[in-house]
């Protein structure tokens, strides 16, 4: 086992220690293009299901192309598993290719939005720490601000951190996307 124990996100999007994982499992950004038809997320994540595979994170949307949706999907695996599944995905009528844009050069960003308790002492700090961040205060409540921020999910991770001490009330996340930087496409 490794001494590296992820984490895992609580409903407030705080992230909790968790059981450690094995040595060989790494996180992997898997694209999927897929046709942009009804049924087929379920389709892809009941592969998943049936290979008792958790996904990290899943983001879908439809591409330039109306006709196709891309779908990033983090899991965490081993090489070989994660391959089995990249294999398995192939097979699906729908989809049309796979990727695993873990060992290449891409973008990788996420969208937050959290509403953080803020009192009316509290509210020039937090919205110097939504500044920092280079995040937007998209709502302000008597006692709550909400802030949409995005990035890398270590940035999100540190805009968390640095907002817990006023209490999270609540989060929500896109999950990753991802696409392979310069001229090169993941299509390719």
């Amino acid at each position: 086992m490794s001494t590296d124990t992820p984490a895992r996100r609580l409903p407030t999007g705080v992230r909790e220690e968790e059981v450690p994982r094995a040595v060989d499992e790494n996180e992997h950004t898997l694209s999927v293009l897929v046709e942009n038809k009804p049924g087929v997320l379920s389709r892809v994540a009941g592969l998943f299901t049936r290979r008792s595979f958790n996904i990290d994170s899943l983001a879908v949307g439809e591409t330039e192309n109306p006709d196709y949706s891309r779908m990033t999907i983090v899991v965490t695996g081993d090489d070989p598993t994660v391959e089995q599944v990249m294999k398995q995905l192939n097979t699906l009528i729908p989809v049309i290719k796979v990727s695993n844009l873990t060992d290449d050069e891409s973008v990788d960003r996420e969208l937050a939005m959290v509403k953080v308790a803020a009192s009316p002492e509290d509210r020039n700090e937090i919205m110097q720490i939504a500044e920092t961040f280079r995040a937007d205060i998209v709502d302000m409540g008597r006692d709550t601000v909400v802030i949409e921020a995005s990035g890398d999910t270590e940035k999100v991770e540190a805009l968390f951190d640095m907002l817990r001490q006023y209490g999270i009330k609540e989060t929500v996340r896109t999950g990753r996307i991802s696409l392979v930087r310069g001229e090169k496409s993941t299509e390719d």
